[in-house]
């Protein structure tokens, strides 16, 4: 039987981001991510890939409605965004010696 890992996976992206997508139906795409579910390799992005939600009528919202809401998206479409261009990033020891994301394109950190 395998052990099973506690360890969190590490992803090249967090909450605040400007991120652009990558591959799918919102390729082109820029927005910030709000939310990073962890667990699934998923981020929600604002104003990325919406999709329709159908509300019931309630005592509160007797008409129902229709509402358009962000879905997650698999975090390897998603690329972070330096200038209006996606950017790889690595990860390398700044000046207080702690492991910082940095840009591949311009060598800044991110």
């Amino acid at each position: 039987m395998q052990k099973k890992s506690n360890k969190q996976p590490k992803l090249h992206i967090k909450s605040g981001d400007t991120v652009i997508v990558i591959a799918g139906n919102s390729k082109g795409q820029t927005g910030v991510i709000t939310k990073v579910i962890v667990d699934k390799n998923r981020a929600i992005v604002e104003g990325v890939n919406l999709q329709t939600k159908h509300v019931k009528p309630t005592s509160t919202n007797p008409q129902g409605a229709i509402e358009k809401r962000e879905g997650s998206i698999h975090v390897s479409n998603l690329a972070v965004a330096e200038n209006g261009k996606a950017v790889r990033t690595g990860r390398k020891l700044n000046e207080a010696g702690k492991l910082q994301r940095f840009s591949k394109a311009s060598g800044k950190f991110v």
